[in-house]
């Protein structure tokens, strides 16, 4: 990788519990991810990949090791500017959607925009090309509980990068979807990885996703095994 790193780990532990009880998540974990590129986090379930996620976010702190989001130590970052800094920076997709039913699918889109207070005008304009690219435009309108599956996840998806996010972190984007609909999210965070030259990282079980990605991280007992 010649430029920096968006996100990256160096010797991470992530420790739960207490003396006599302690579960270790994360065993010297030492990753890294740049701009253009999908990285795929593999392995099982109860391998520390969500831990690992939400490690690389700031939305935990590692019990050892450093974290570096966008050239800053998190831990260099008050709690106020981690959060400003998740808002305008970082997109996630959730492998439940976590859409809410009372909202339009294009207010769910735009609901995180209020967050970093994009001009309504900009943001909606985004928010419907997106829309539009992952083919749901027809759909704006709708609520979510009249959509599939896999147009739910699309939503989702829009909504994770309607902030242009520097980076995207997606936790099993293609659990909940048959293959081809899961295999059309992947290409389309693939796409975006590419033509906007932003930094996304994939956390997955799924073995399959690996012909998408441009290097595959495999996880095992919370320890990086290859």
């Amino acid at each position: 990788m010649t430029s920096p790193p968006v996100a990256a780990t160096h010797r991470v532990f992530k420790v739960y519990g207490s003396t006599g009880h302690r579960t270790t998540a994360l065993n010297d974990v030492s990753v890294e991810a740049g701009a253009g590129e999908l990285v795929l986090l593999l392995g099982p379930s109860g391998s520390g990949k969500t831990t690992l996620l939400t490690v690389i976010a700031g939305l935990e702190k590692p019990t050892t090791g450093d974290v570096t989001l966008f050239g800053k130590n998190v831990a260099d970052y008050a709690p106020s500017q981690l959060q400003k800094l998740r808002a305008g920076n970082i997109g996630f997709v959730f492998q439940t959607f976590h859409l809410i039913d009372a909202l339009t699918v294009l207010d769910n889109v735009l609901l995180v925009t209020r967050f970093n207070r994009q001009p309504r005008r900009a943001a909606k304009e985004r928010a419907l090309g997106l829309l539009t690219r992952f083919g749901v435009e027809g759909l704006a309108g709708a609520y979510p509980h009249t959509l599939s599956q896999g147009e739910k996840q699309r939503v989702a998806v829009a909504r994770a990068l309607v902030n242009e996010a520097r980076l995207v972190i997606a936790d099993e984007p293609t659990a909940s979807l048959a293959s081809q609909q899961g295999f059309e999210i992947v290409r389309l965070l693939r796409a975006f990885a590419t033509d906007e030259n932003r930094c996304v990282v994939v956390a997955s079980h799924d073995e399959r996703i690996a012909e998408f990605s441009d290097r595959v991280l495999r996880l095992g007992d919370g320890t990086l095994v290859s």
